[in-house]
């Protein structure tokens, strides 16, 4: 489950750099709240990446995509591709949780390797 997490999140923050670079020439908010905010975002989200698998990480990691979806305020086509993302992360949990579930099974099967 880390993995796919993981992943997500690394391709969101991307996604929240270049929707700042969108807000910043858009001109949507003074180029200081758009740099602070989108800055401080994606670091987050890249932080979180190597957080998850802890815990709280998965719920730092669900909380985090709000603020994804808060950027659609700024440019309103966030909301959709945040939409968008927020789906990935349901995905990347519920997926990855089935997967490890069945490699413990497997493990617990063949005990030799």
């Amino acid at each position: 489950m880390p993995q796919f997490t993981q992943m997500t999140l690394v391709l969101e923050a991307l996604l929240v750099f270049f929707a700042t670079l969108v807000a910043f020439g858009l001109k949507v908010a003074p180029p200081a709240t758009v740099w602070t905010l989108g800055g401080v975002t994606a670091l987050i989200l890249l932080l979180l990446a190597g957080y998850v698998g802890r815990p709280g990480g998965y719920v730092a990691g669900t909380v985090a995509q709000v603020a994804v979806l808060s950027f659609g305020v700024l440019v309103p086509m966030m909301f959709v591709i945040g939409g968008v993302f927020v789906v990935l992360w349901a995905v990347s949990l519920w997926l990855g949780a089935k997967i490890d579930r069945e490699r413990a099974e497997y493990d617990a099967a063949h005990p030799e390797g």
